[in-house]
């Protein structure tokens, strides 16, 4: 897709082209983003983390998200983020009340933390708990994630993943680790879709294998979304717009009712409530029938999850449904 195609071209609003607008499902899936703390900082994240950034999950607001997890059984899955969640506030507390009522906890890590000082512990808390692992790796070759993530990233990432394979994660089937696929910032206007990603999974799996006796469950592919790092960059090489064009040219309206917006409510760490984690960056609060922004507090008060009718969209939830489609789950169809 060149420039010169895609340039003059309007972005259709992407309410516009749902037609109808997304309503949500009942909630299953509670994601926490802890804070912005970090012990990385990648060129493409969009929560813009570092470990310049202090911002975290407050005591006040960790009691509450507690409650909602004691209070709400249709909670399947506590989702914890970041940052590094491991390094913010409310981290082990968050896993311990969601595990006691025996609801799936994601952790999605960067499989570094586990050789900064007082985190070296984290392997065997991860299986101690069961929790998921998600884990972000780029590429499997050192090359391209120590380019998007910073140097010796990928030998530290290898020598986690050997680690949670000494534990049992990617045998046991209670010990499930991901890897996560995105793709490199594109240099010039000739964007690509991720690959297909069950045959990417089967790339990695032979490679990481054969090179490390590696072993995970499945690869997720995620499209970059035109949010925080990777919408800077996009700007500065004057690629935003046509990126966006892009992707809406590849719109699948198949994707809409497999969204993880559908199910899930994104919370921040001052305990704001978001129809996903990607509004909860532009700071789209999720809101009542009567347009009232929700909080942790307020759905406690309320006695009730499902208080939210039509999900909050914008342009760049055509990242989400270009293609197979992109979701913290990777592909959607």
């Amino acid at each position: 897709m060149t420039q010169s195609k895609t340039k003059n071209f309007k972005i259709t609003p992407f309410a516009r082209q749902i037609e109808t607008p997304l309503f949500k499902k009942q909630i299953t899936v509670l994601q926490i983003n802890l804070g912005r703390k970090c012990n990385l900082a990648c060129t493409h994240c969009h929560v813009e983390a570092s470990p310049k950034r202090t911002e975290e999950l407050s005591p006040e607001v960790c009691q509450q998200l507690i409650e909602l997890i004691n209070r709400f059984p249709q909670i399947e899955t506590v989702d914890l983020t970041g940052g590094a969640p491991e390094m913010n506030y409310g981290f082990k507390p968050l896993v311990e009340a969601a595990r006691a009522k025996n609801k799936e906890v994601i952790v999605r890590s960067n499989l570094t933390i586990f050789f900064e000082p007082g985190y070296e512990d984290l392997p065997e808390y991860f299986a101690r708990h069961k929790m998921r692992v998600v884990a972000s790796l780029p590429c499997y070759l050192e090359t391209n994630v120590d380019k998007q993530r910073g140097a010796g990233v990928y030998n530290k990432s290898v020598r986690a993943i050997q680690k949670l394979n000494q534990l049992g994660y990617g045998k046991n089937p209670n010990l499930i680790i991901d890897l996560v696929y995105n793709p490199t910032l594109p240099i010039d206007d000739n964007f690509t879709l991720t690959p297909n990603q069950q045959q990417l999974e089967k790339d990695y799996k032979t490679y990481l294998y054969e090179q490390f006796d590696i072993e995970f469950n499945h690869l997720f592919t995620i499209t970059n979304i035109p949010i925080g790092r990777t919408k800077q960059y996009l700007q500065r090489r004057e690629l935003h717009d046509t990126y966006l064009k892009f992707l809406e040219n590849n719109f699948n309206r198949v994707t809409l009712p497999h969204l993880m917006c559908r199910n899930e409510l994104s919370i921040d760490y001052l305990g704001n409530v978001y129809d996903c984690d990607f509004n909860q960056m532009e700071k789209v609060a999720a809101t009542d029938s009567n347009q009232h922004k929700l909080t942790v507090a307020k759905l406690l008060k309320l006695e009730n999850l499902d208080v939210i009718n039509k999900i909050k969209t914008a342009n760049y939830c055509y990242g989400c449904t270009a293609g197979t489609g992109s979701s913290c789950g990777g592909s959607l169809v």
